[in-house]
């Protein structure tokens, strides 16, 4: 089992989670941060720290969200974004996208 960062996060890129982590499996990319799952232990206490609710057990993914496991996975794998292990700020606009849904279109998949 892993834990996943879902749509909630793009647009938004709280960091809170990377605080907290203690074993920096998080990966910053430009409007959205993922979790490496080869790094992830399992331990969940990320998920109350994500202020828009978006990290998920991959079993817990709610529907339509499942993609997100495999593109955490890829993006992790694929070694273009950081890690990130220190919180910072929200992007800038995070207030005007932290409720909305489906995001997708708007994720940044270059390097951070």
């Amino acid at each position: 089992m892993t834990f996943v960062v879902t749509d909630a996060c793009i647009q938004c890129k709280y960091t809170d989670c990377v605080d907290v982590c203690p074993v920096d499996c998080f990966m910053e990319g430009p409007n959205f941060l993922v979790i490496d799952p080869s790094g992830c232990i399992d331990c969940a206490v990320c998920v109350p720290e994500c202020p828009v609710e978006a990290i998920y057990a991959e079993e817990d993914l709610p529907p339509g969200q499942e993609h997100f496991l495999g593109l955490n996975a890829e993006i992790a794998a694929a070694g273009q974004w950081p890690v990130i292990n220190q919180r910072k700020d929200p992007l800038p606009e995070h207030a005007r996208f932290k409720d909305q849904k489906d995001k997708l279109y708007l994720l940044d998949r270059h390097g951070a």
